[in-house]
């Protein structure tokens, strides 16, 4: 390029090899000297894939490669920890670390210590010579105090004049959304914090669920009045699930609710019973007390021991994996199955325990039903949608982690004609008339694709 441009044969190959170097960017001190602006497209190697002795060397060198970490998440440290005051990064990489676990520690340092300033997704466009399936994005930091970040998503019909569009929209500064050539952008007031999981959704969505996220309570804070967790796991169902009610001792038998019980909508038990070794201070139960429960599991002893908790814990070799909460079994609580295509809360007004593919939720302060209500909504399932990874045919994992981010109103500012929307929605699982009320009671006035 240098000759092309007019430069002497031996003046080019001297200017090229100073500004080029090969070298290890993870390990390579000289590497690490100050910059003010660092533009890249890291590899994309998962770390099981890279010799033992090396990933070693970079996960003590790099503190974010935690996990299944890809070798990426330590080139954006590395990038990170070059740059001088207001220093600016570019990459063009895979932005699964935005969404998986593995990229807590990464998502965290930005949020910490840096900002984020744009992130352009171009999971549909062929953003490179070669095809790569990659799930690209382009991804501006700064390191500086946050401020306005620009959201933008493409489709396959971004070129190079819609890339043109796009960068004199941000260069200025405009505020709003803005729909050009196969991309769509918006210019939000402030990024999300911390290291939890960073949303997916189209830029103006992405505005509605910052905005939602700023004004509201999250489900998952205390604030709330309500309590999400999961139903517990066994590590042998085979031997703990029954359905023969006369197997051990009446009181070691829980009704179970599982996940094929909630599928219409309504809890319909299908009887099952919990085996429940548990007593009701949270100890395991002493088997010479209970001669039923005792002559059942010593039949199925070596299968228990065999598990990983039986191994851990020999003494305590016909434990369940998770301690069982007796009360919970009376309390009126939502069912969620794990997986699904939309958010399809039940309620069981108590007499279940939950199996671990249904998380609960419970409250103290909140009626249920009209909870149950905001909870079927596309609003409440917009925040599932874009914390979580999808599934295959689009299927969302329902999981705590997800359902704690979803914001939630005062209940006591909610005006009874709209608690009664919501109920009646809930009771029919009308989520046209559930989103209808949740817009007024969010004081949204519509939800973006």
């Amino acid at each position: 390029m240098l000759i092309a441009d007019g430069w002497g044969r031996a003046a080019a190959a001297q200017i090229s090899r100073a500004w080029i170097r090969q070298a290890d960017y993870l390990l390579d001190e000289e590497c690490a000297e100050p910059a003010d602006v660092i533009v890249g497209n890291p590899p994309y190697v998962r770390l099981e894939n890279v010799a033992d002795v090396r990933t070693a060397q970079y996960r003590q060198a790099w503190a974010t490669m935690t996990g299944r970490a890809d070798l990426y998440v330590g080139f954006f440290e590395a990038a990170l920890a070059s740059l001088r005051a207001e220093g600016v990064l570019g990459f063009i990489c895979a932005d699964r670390w935005m969404r998986n676990q593995y990229g807590r520690e990464l998502r965290r340092l930005v949020a910490d210590e840096h900002a984020v300033d744009v992130i352009v997704s171009m999971h549909d466009v062929d953003a490179f010579d070669s095809q790569v399936s990659a799930y690209p994005a382009i991804t501006v930091l700064r390191k500086g105090a946050q401020g306005r970040v620009v959201a933008a998503q493409t489709d396959r019909t971004f070129t190079e004049e819609g890339a043109r569009q796009l960068y004199a929209w941000i260069r200025n500064g405009e505020d709003g959304n803005v729909n050009g050539r196969g991309f769509t952008a918006t210019r939000l007031p402030h990024w999300f914090s911390g290291g939890d999981l960073w949303p997916s959704a189209s830029p103006e969505r992405l505005r509605i669920l910052e905005n939602l996220t700023d004004r509201f309570v999250a489900l998952g804070d205390r604030a709330s009045g309500v309590r999400v967790g999961i139903g517990v796991a066994t590590g042998a169902d085979k031997v703990f699930i029954t359905k023969d009610d006369f197997l051990v001792e009446a009181d070691r038998l829980l009704p179970l609710a599982m996940v094929r019980d909630v599928r219409s909508g309504v809890l319909r038990w299908s009887g099952c019973y919990l085996v429940n070794p548990w007593d009701n201070e949270g100890k395991l139960v002493d088997l010479s007390g209970y001669p039923q429960l005792a002559a059942y599991l010593a039949t199925h002893e070596t299968t228990l021991r065999d598990r990983h908790v039986g191994r851990r814990q020999p003494n305590n070799w016909y434990r369940t994996i998770d301690k069982i909460d007796s009360e919970l079994t009376a309390r009126a609580k939502l069912l969620i199955p794990d997986m699904n295509l939309r958010s399809e809360p039940v309620l069981d007004p108590g007499g279940c325990y939950p199996h671990h593919n249904l998380y609960f939720i419970s409250s103290d302060v909140w009626d249920l039903q009209v909870l149950g209500g905001l909870l079927i909504s596309k609003v409440a399932e917009a925040f599932v949608d874009a914390y979580a990874v999808k599934m295959r045919g689009g299927t969302l994992r329902f999981q705590a982690q997800y359902l704690r981010r979803i914001p939630l109103p005062d209940h006591a500012c909610i005006a009874p004609q709209d608690k009664q929307a919501l109920t009646k929605a809930f009771e029919r699982r009308d989520v046209i008339a559930a989103t209808r009320a949740a817009l007024r009671v969010y004081g949204i006035d519509h939800l973006p694709s």
